[in-house]
């Protein structure tokens, strides 16, 4: 009688097919972007630095809109809102289009001073 060699499996298939499921995922997975209510073009800036945090506020700034955390707002509503901050120190982050009037910038300004906001981020493109 002759003896017979053992079935082995061979993994070099399935590590293929392992490698073509961790292709598909990566392609097919859609990755978080950042979600702003406004389309801004920012300006350049030479020393910009990241600040990650977790109570910011948001306001970004147009020629035609304004959005406060995301939700577009009108001057009055931002004044509502900035009322309710109890957090004088908590970071206010403000993202102005290039393009906008500097009317409106100081506009911003008068109303987040007019609260006692003072802790200010400028972002700008690196």
């Amino acid at each position: 009688m002759k003896r017979r060699e053992p079935l082995t499996l061979d993994l070099t298939p399935l590590i293929d097919v392992v490698f073509i499921l961790i292709i598909f995922f990566i392609v097919s997975s859609s990755f978080k972007k950042e979600n702003y209510a406004l389309n801004l073009t920012l300006p350049q800036g030479v020393n910009a630095a990241k600040m990650i945090e977790k109570k910011m506020v948001t306001i970004e700034l147009n020629e035609k809109d304004l959005a406060f955390n995301g939700e577009k707002i009108d001057f009055t509503k931002l004044q509502q809102k900035l009322e309710i901050i109890t957090d004088k120190n908590n970071s206010i982050i403000v993202k102005i289009d290039k393009s906008v009037p500097y009317k409106k910038v100081v506009e911003l300004l008068d109303i987040l001073q007019f609260n006692n906001l003072s802790n200010l981020s400028l972002v700008t493109e690196k």
